[in-house]
């Protein structure tokens, strides 16, 4: 992998097919509550999808549920043409293609830095200690924390530790990265050097879905904006036409909330 590129080139052998994911009729209930209503959601190669809405309004359970995290009571999910594997070594399989990245870190505190990014490729792909030590150095320097690579989680800045989460998630060199609020957990300050590292990857062509409350990045980055309320999918547009002219009461009345501070 060149040290100039987060991500990794497309491979010609992938289907003729632009759709990577694809949700249809997804259900999914807690107890009582409907968090996922009839979910028709399908992301393209390459997109960048952002959703946004109000809390409670079931994103991050379906940011969860891509990777199966979550498990769906009803639908089919597909990546790359393969369905959602329920359990075991394909589940397995399929989580090294989505690389996922969560409000809290979730890096191992007792391993350094490097080590957090080095154990994935080492377990999972079975990939060669060095080679693997060398790509998880150059994306460490690509997220702008190399030089904190002996360093343990706890050293480090919340922002830090979420470039190294980003980091070891694309050292899996995954086809699409999800990213669960990854900024909700940060200072202010540190919010925008995590921004910024998903700004790059969103500009070198990595498929997204995220989940967050950054209108700005959401104006900027996506593609695609997906606003939820009440489980379901409620508008979808390019940011131009939802930030501008958004169609639905639901979506006018949740940006006035929002942008109006």
């Amino acid at each position: 992998m060149s040290e100039t590129s987060l991500t990794k080139e497309p491979e010609d052998a992938s289907p003729a097919t632009g759709d990577l994911v694809v949700l249809d009729s997804v259900n999914k209930h807690f107890g009582a509550l409907h968090v996922l209503q009839d979910i028709n959601l399908t992301i393209k190669r390459g997109e960048v999808v952002v959703v946004i809405g109000p809390s409670g309004s079931g994103k991050s359970t379906l940011c969860r549920s891509i990777n199966r995290l979550e498990t769906i009571d009803a639908g089919t999910i597909t990546i790359d043409g393969d369905p959602l594997p329920q359990e075991g070594r394909e589940l397995a399989r399929l989580r090294a293609d989505v690389g996922m990245v969560f409000q809290s870190f979730n890096l191992f505190a007792h391993k350094t830095v490097l080590q957090n990014v080095m154990l994935g490729p080492i377990k999972v792909r079975r990939q060669d200690k060095a080679e693997v030590e060398t790509r998880a150095r150059a994306l460490l320097d690509r997220v702008g924390v190399g030089n904190q690579a002996d360093k343990y989680p706890a050293q480090l800045s919340g922002g830090q530790q979420q470039r190294v989460a980003i980091a070891r998630a694309l050292a899996m060199e995954p086809k699409v990265m999800l990213f669960d609020e990854p900024t909700s957990a940060l200072d202010p300050e540190m919010i925008n050097e995590v921004l910024e590292v998903m700004q790059q990857l969103a500009a070198e062509g990595m498929t997204m879905v995220v989940v967050t409350h950054e209108m700005g990045f959401a104006r900027s980055a996506a593609n695609r904006v997906v606003f939820m309320a009440d489980g379901r999918i409620v508008e979808e547009a390019d940011p131009h036409q939802f930030f501008d002219n958004p169609r639905s009461d639901r979506a006018k009345d949740f940006l006035s909330k929002i942008l109006a501070h």
